[in-house]
């Protein structure tokens, strides 16, 4: 679905004169492979560069070198960007910039609309993709009146319209609220396993990516650390380094492990740890 290699994104400052002034490296000769129907998550601090990266599956930067093919197509050709923009849809991370109608349905059918998609599809998508984010009772209401989570899901609803074979996420929990983080996830979930959609998470809640296939870790520009979530979760130290937070029950696990409790490496949730407790203790 997504293969990159050796891309390389550079941000240019210039003087008034054009002149440049100093060269930041965003993304430093990435590679990254993405099969269809994965869940990806993709973690680093702020200013890592998964955020460019993001913007680049979905051709909104050009690469400074090395390629991106997204769905077969090489975002690097003009007339690949409409349709790599059809087959990757982006969820930003804060909903309002990218609500743009006054009612539910409205916002959602929009994006149909635009690519071209006639009038009784339109409707009959902008149901489904309600129904599937478990929004459809809102289809009415105007968005101001929603929750951050519930915008969120809205602006979910409105990518799926356009039946997207990807979707990525750009942090799209980190202006909500715990309850609201956990529904906007379990609903990337239900489309990743209901309907086969590939998703990047893009975010740096490590509760939120327990249940990825993968995990990506990036740090200054480049991936530093991949696997799955047990693999990762496992480098507690290491993930220190890159100065990225671990799971509480992770931690806990660790602690309990150096002080001479049996307990595996990579524990990611509590009822692993409570049996893991118990098995050591023989109860």
């Amino acid at each position: 679905m997504i293969k990159a290699r050796k891309l390389v994104h550079e941000y240019i400052r210039r003087d008034e004169e054009g002149n440049v002034e100093s060269i930041t490296t965003a993304l430093d000769h990435i590679d990254l492979d993405v099969k269809p129907g994965e869940f990806i998550a993709i973690l680093g601090h702020n200013g890592s560069g998964k955020s460019t990266l993001a913007k680049h599956i979905n051709a909104l930067l050009t690469a400074s070198e090395g390629s991106l093919v997204v769905d077969g197509k090489d975002v690097s050709v003009e007339e690949n960007i409409f349709p790599v923009r059809q087959s990757a849809g982006m969820v930003f991370q804060n909903p309002d910039n990218q609500i743009i109608a006054s009612v539910v349905e409205e916002d959602v059918g929009f994006g149909p609309e635009n690519i071209g998609v006639p009038t009784g599809e339109i409707w009959q998508r902008v149901e489904e993709s309600l129904r599937a984010v478990g929004m459809l009772k809102y289809r009415s209401h105007s968005p101001n009146k929603l929750s951050g989570g519930q915008k969120q899901r809205v602006a979910i609803a409105g990518v799926m319209a356009m039946q997207p074979r990807c979707i990525v996420l750009d942090e799209p929990t980190a202006m909500l609220d715990p309850d609201g983080r956990k529904d906007v996830i379990r609903t990337a979930h239900e489309l990743n396993r209901k309907a086969g959609v590939t998703i990047l998470l893009i975010t740096h809640y490590m509760e939120e990516v327990v249940d990825a296939d993968r995990v990506f870790v990036m740090d200054r520009g480049k991936v530093v650390m991949q696997g799955t979530p047990r693999e990762i979760f496992s480098q507690v130290g290491k993930l220190r380094e890159y100065r990225l937070d671990v799971p509480q029950i992770t931690i806990l696990a660790d602690m309990l492990r150096q002080s001479g409790v049996d307990v595996p490496l990579g524990v990611l949730r509590r009822e692993e740890l409570v049996d893991a407790i118990l098995k050591a203790a023989q109860i």
